[in-house]
């Protein structure tokens, strides 16, 4: 049987943990106060930056070029394109 969708990748988070200096930590509140402003919705910080972060490499096309050369040399193939988790079930 053929299905038009195919199978749906892995989608188990991965716990990062990751620590920002001052001005970024500043910035990412802010970005959170005009998200809420802008919303109406309230979003924790560290549940926006998985958000920010798909939506940075999504953009970035000289990452995008070379993730595929990456993968084209590497046994372990990189199929998947940065996932923009915003895609997958829109807050």
């Amino acid at each position: 049987m053929t299905l038009k969708l195919s199978k749906l990748p892995n989608r188990t988070p991965i716990k990062v943990t990751s620590t920002f200096p001052p001005d970024v930590h500043d910035a990412l509140t802010d970005y959170a106060r005009i998200y809420e402003e802008t919303y109406g919705a309230k979003e924790k910080i560290e549940d926006l930056v998985p958000y920010i972060v798909a939506n940075f490499l999504d953009a970035d096309s000289g990452f995008k070029k070379a993730r595929r050369q990456l993968s084209a040399t590497t046994s372990k193939p990189t199929t998947r394109s940065p996932i923009n988790p915003a895609r997958e079930g829109d807050k």
